[in-house]
């Protein structure tokens, strides 16, 4: 039966309602930026594409860096005024912003399932995550700023495209009851519409956020060296977060830069496998496009045969496709792990990756066809990649030892402890890991060794937030840790001499918190 689009989700419906809802932020369909005060028409427009179908959906209106200065300075003027307003009031305005969120809500998402091709029940968690952590630092908030202060200039935020909400602004709202104005940087590849609802309903509710389309490389500059910045916030690769890091190297400005890692598996001595089979399923949930994703399996040689049992059932049944795609009106959207890549050149370039480690020797265990997903007729499907499995990837490959962000997995088989933590440490730091073993004492054995910030025995590690921390070790992390109290103290000021907890160079003398 030929698929056809769930009634009132077209995207030309999803703008005209989110053009509705905030008509400042527009001029026709493109976007504006939010800077000063208000809603600014500056700046070169740029094409936004779905990568959906791969469609052009609106327009956003890139700012070069002089103009970036500008937005910093506005910024801080209104931080000043901001970091002196009672507690009370600050907590007021962000609960209002929030409950102006919750109303737009299954608008917020739907942008998202467009933006991003997130299928509509993740679109909808991203949405929810945020606002309900918010809600719980607005309840804590009182106690986590008690003898703290706001720091001397605004918090940069710079973030990657995949969870608009629950990330950047869910950190952005915590920052604002922490006393700090906020900026913001729309994230190139996808999300700027979902972020520019947002911070329209933020502002309409007192407060002071400011939020820039443009290129990383030009704004960069300013955005993280500038002087009038209190802290920098980066959520993304390694070789933008390096650039980032450089950029601090003489600069003591706070700052907490979560960069990918390959987070793995390591199986050992093990034999729950219907445990396991319910992690792998939702392994696969948005394409493994996710900080803490788990894209790689060390499997001990004895139990590879009974590994893959019960994995390759679970990777041929995974669901992708179109996300708001039905076969008939009044269908409910459909349950699916994941639709597209964020891009159809980002699928082109993790199909090279898939391609040059074959060629290299590994052993494609399976790999699921493109057109297999759930899709409109004549759909446009570049940026689909089916689930892909790849036994024992050659040293050389690309995909041994850096992150897919995407729906490909490699396996690794060992012969020895000492092989399985090697494999399982391969990108040099990682933000997650887990372990599979029975002898549980053996397992926090073997975890005491795993380049990993959390480390799960028999469970996946999640980035979590509110009452747990949040960090990385090795390459994956530079800077303070965050979540829970550490993220309010990660934007605060505290007694003289204060050390936060974080990944710094001497960062061992104060253990993480997982």
């Amino acid at each position: 039966m030929s698929l056809i689009l769930a009634p009132g989700t077209a995207w030309n419906d999803v703008l005209a309602r989110v053009a509705a809802a905030a008509p400042e932020a527009f001029v026709a369909d493109r976007l504006r930026n939010l800077y000063a005060g208000g809603w600014q028409d500056s700046g070169t427009p740029v094409d936004l594409c779905t990568p959906v179908d791969g469609s052009v959906i609106a327009q956003v209106s890139r700012v070069d860096a002089a103009t970036a200065a500008d937005a910093v300075r506005a910024a801080t003027r209104a931080h000043h005024d901001w970091a002196v307003t009672p507690l009370a009031g600050r907590r007021a305005r962000v609960c209002a912003a929030v409950e102006a969120l919750a109303l737009h809500r299954d608008l917020l998402a739907l942008t998202l399932a467009w933006e991003i091709g997130k299928p509509w029940r993740l679109a909808c968690a991203d949405v929810d995550r945020a606002l309900d952590g918010v809600r719980w630092y607005a309840e804590q908030i009182e106690r986590q700023v008690a003898g703290r202060e706001p720091l001397p200039g605004p918090v940069s935020n710079i973030a990657s495209w995949n969870y608009p909400m629950s990330v950047l602004v869910h950190a952005e709202l915590v920052q604002l009851l922490a006393g700090n104005a906020v900026i913001a940087k729309t994230p190139s590849q996808g999300g700027a519409v979902c972020l520019t609802l947002a911070h329209a309903l933020m502002a309409r509710a007192g407060l002071p956020v400011t939020l820039l389309s443009g290129s990383g490389d030009e704004l960069s500059e300013v955005l993280v060296r500038d002087p009038a910045i209190g802290a920098v916030a980066f959520v993304g690769g390694r070789s933008n977060g390096g650039k980032v890091a450089g950029a601090l190297l003489d600069s003591d400005k706070r700052h907490f830069i979560e960069q990918e890692g390959l987070n793995a598996w390591g199986i050992w001595e093990f034999s729950q496998w219907d445990l396991l089979a319910g992690h792998l399923r939702k392994g696969f949930e948005y394409g493994k496009q996710r900080c803490t994703a788990y894209p790689r399996f060390v499997v001990q040689r004895d139990l590879v045969d009974a590994f893959l049992d019960v994995y390759l059932p679970v990777v041929k049944s995974v669901r992708f496709g179109h996300p708001l795609a039905v076969e008939q009106a009044g269908d409910p959207l459909p349950e699916l792990d994941f639709g597209p890549l964020i891009s159809a050149a980002k699928a082109d370039e993790l199909r090279r990756k898939v391609d040059e480690a074959i060629r290299g020797g590994a052993v494609p265990l399976h790999r699921g066809a493109p057109g297999a997903g759930r899709f409109l007729d004549g759909q446009d499907i570049r940026a689909y990649v089916g689930p892909t499995a790849l036994l024992a990837p050659p040293g050389r490959s690309r995909l041994m030892h850096a992150e897919p962000f995407g729906p490909v997995d490699t396996i690794i088989v060992v012969d020895t402890a000492d092989e399985l933590l090697s494999a399982m440490n391969a990108s040099n730091g990682a933000l997650v890991a887990s372990l599979a073993v029975d002898d549980e004492e053996l397992a926090v054995k073997l975890a005491q060794d795993v380049q990993a910030y959390k480390v799960g025995i028999n469970k996946p590690r999640s980035r979590g937030d509110r009452e747990e921390t949040f960090g990385g070790r090795g390459a994956s992390w530079k800077g303070a840790f965050v979540g829970g109290d550490l993220l309010v103290q990660a934007v605060t000021v505290g007694e003289p001499g204060e050390r936060l907890y974080g990944n710094f160079p001497d960062y061992t003398s104060f253990p993480p918190t997982p």
